[in-house]
């Protein structure tokens, strides 16, 4: 049952909230509920006011006391109720007590959605800016199963009033998209920005679920936020399902990895596992407290020129099969990725690279938007309990293994250099293993796309296998390339 309204084209493509929440009102099939906590009911008074809301709203409430709010969905062991778990207790009681109590028999053309959001807005202090979750479970046909579009915010005002209101105008936005803009998601994002400025507020997570969106890719969504600016950073777990950067960076020790891992190769791996067991042994490093993270930056996907997708979605695989967690990234310069760590956490944090990318951070040119240089970019960056691990190269030129005692920076910077080498921040990974030294992502590249030999050897276990199966980075099979040569 398509949701069409007679004069449907009298709304403009960006409509005005009244507009948005009359044209939900004024559809006499959508029904529901509204349950929203912590920052008072900001988005169903929109569709109060919009006028005609008795036809939408089933309920709306705010289960502000938590004693009321235990005896609603239940105690959370761990005693916190601006998560993820809590919203969709809240969005799965709501919907099931529709279900109960609004006849089938009765209304056998309503669909059902289910609004809820529980969020912190900052505190009196103005320490804290605040964050929540909000979320829709829907369905666009009567009966159907639901869908859930979930998300995670950060408040960036410095005002609980101004806070409450973008909430509010964010929930009607969610409302509206998931009725009419579902069948694009990637728009749909885009959407939900409308009528806020991008600086107020951040959308660190997105996780679309159910028959409308099985063919949505939530890693795609991820790198969506990115490139349309929503967030500096996102992340995804080894299942391939969104992951809150904070529900796994808080109060842990992180040791980072950045690459183009296009494909990952037995170095990438190498220098994982070698810095790994080296960061372990530091102190105040305990190993149940840590978290690895491979990085990717939005400028790495851009090397080739427009962000290809595909070729996203062909590195994330091969990482996640490795049982990694993946973090796509806006931050070109390391000090931005460490400013962005410490956010979470005050534990030790440790940088991998190799020799090139080292030399790199010692290029003054990367500073030069800072009024304090790169002094300023190095004061965040070797911030307290920061470490860089080496990965050693082999000179092109003069086949010497370079490392940090012989590599070769800016002779303006060679002083600082050594300060922070002798000071410790920087550590040489010396159990390498020489094999890996001459392999290079780009060279793999060329070998899978021309065709050529030899370039499964060069990958870690299992991964030139998923390479075939799922012909990635534009792989064919040899028989395949015979035929088109003969062709």
């Amino acid at each position: 049952m398509p949701l069409v309204l007679k004069g449907d084209k009298n709304f403009e493509n960006v409509p005005s909230l009244k507009a948005k929440a009359l044209r939900i009102n004024l559809n006499e099939t959508i029904y529901g509920t509204f349950s929203e906590i912590g920052a008072g009911q900001e988005t169903v008074r929109h569709f109060f006011r919009a006028g005609g809301a008795s036809g939408t709203i089933a309920k709306a409430m705010s289960a502000y006391d938590k004693a009321f709010s235990d005896a609603i969905y239940g105690a959370e062991e761990d005693g916190r109720y601006v998560t993820e778990e809590r919203l969709k207790k809240m969005l799965s009681h709501e919907m099931t007590l529709m279900e109960q109590r609004i006849s089938r028999e009765e209304h056998p053309n309503k669909i059902f959605f289910s609004y809820a959001n529980t969020v912190a807005t900052i505190d009196f202090a103005k320490k804290y800016l605040g964050h929540g979750w909000l979320g829709i479970k829907f369905q666009l046909e009567p009966g159907e199963e639901y869908n859930d579009i979930i998300l995670h915010i950060r408040f960036k005002q410095n005002e609980a009033r101004l806070q409450q209101e973008t909430l509010g105008i964010l929930g009607v936005n969610l409302i509206y998209g998931a009725f009419y803009k579902h069948h694009k998601p990637k728009k749909l994002l885009k959407y939900l920005y409308d009528h806020i400025d991008k600086d107020t507020i951040e959308i660190d997570m997105i996780n679309f679920s159910g028959p409308r969106f099985e063919n949505v890719d939530n890693r795609v969504m991820s790198l969506q936020l990115v490139k349309n600016g929503m967030t500096e950073a996102v992340m995804f777990g080894p299942d391939g399902n969104n992951i809150l950067p904070a529900a796994i960076l808080y109060k842990r020790n992180i040791l980072a990895l950045r690459g183009s891992f296009r494909p990952v190769t037995k170095v990438n791996m190498d220098m994982f596992k070698k810095s790994y067991d080296i960061f372990i042994r530091e102190n105040k490093v305990e190993e149940e407290k840590t978290q690895v993270i491979f990085e990717i930056t939005l400028s790495n996907l851009r090397a080739e020129g427009e962000i290809d997708e595909e070729d996203f979605m062909d590195r994330a695989r091969l990482l996640c099969s490795l049982g990694q967690t993946v973090l796509i990234s806006n931050f070109q310069e390391y000090y931005k990725l460490v400013e962005y760590f410490s956010n979470y956490t005050k534990e030790r944090m440790a940088l991998t690279m190799g020799v090139n990318n080292l030399v790199e951070i010692f290029d003054e040119r990367y500073y030069r938007h800072l009024s304090g240089g790169i002094l300023e970019a190095f004061g965040k960056l070797f911030y307290k309990d920061l470490r860089v691990y080496l990965y050693p190269m082999i000179d092109p030129d003069t086949g010497l293994l370079v490392t940090s005692n012989n590599l070769k920076v800016h002779p303006r910077m060679k002083e600082l250099y050594k300060f922070f080498k002798y000071n410790g921040k920087v550590v040489d990974i010396f159990d390498y293993d020489p094999e890996s030294l001459n392999i290079f992502s780009r060279e793999v590249l060329k070998k899978i796309s021309e065709g050529e030999e030899g370039w499964e050897e060069m990958l870690p276990e299992g991964i030139s296998k998923l390479i075939k199966e799922k012909q990635l980075f534009d792989y064919e099979a040899p028989k395949a390339i015979e035929e088109k040569s003969k062709s």
